[in-house]
């Protein structure tokens, strides 16, 4: 009986444990409140994605002039997307985490790179 009552002492406490670590009930994700969505948790992202997997940006992205582009890196290292048009976009993503860039609002074709990983090359099609 001695060994039953400290079997279910310890799920109580695991139980109490697991509710302590749980969500707050806040609402807020991993961003903190008040700033800009360019960070995203692992909530769903929507619109056009620029996806980095495997230490490549892949195919070419067509967006219409102003869009808000979102930026999922898999990838479990930074890499940014960095255009070789002097300042018309520079963000850096953490492994793992999501953010947003504006699409430039003049049309053309924009070649970008990883600062971090040279030979990570992709184009930006805006149209």
């Amino acid at each position: 009986m001695k060994k039953f009552s400290m079997f279910l002492a310890a799920i109580a406490l695991l139980a109490t444990f697991a509710t302590a670590c749980g969500a707050s009930g806040t609402g807020e994700t991993a961003a903190t409140a008040g700033e800009s969505s360019s960070e995203n948790s692992a909530t769903a992202v929507t619109g056009p994605t620029l996806t980095i997997a495997d230490m490549a940006f892949g195919q070419p992205l067509t967006v219409a002039p102003g869009t808000q582009i979102n930026i999922a890196n898999n990838d479990s290292v930074e890499h940014s997307v960095t255009s070789e048009a002097k300042g018309a976009f520079d963000v850096h993503v953490d492994g793992g985490e999501t953010k947003t860039l504006i699409a430039p609002s003049r049309p053309g074709e924009y070649p970008f790179h990883c600062v971090y990983h040279p030979n990570m090359l992709g184009t930006l099609i805006v149209r």
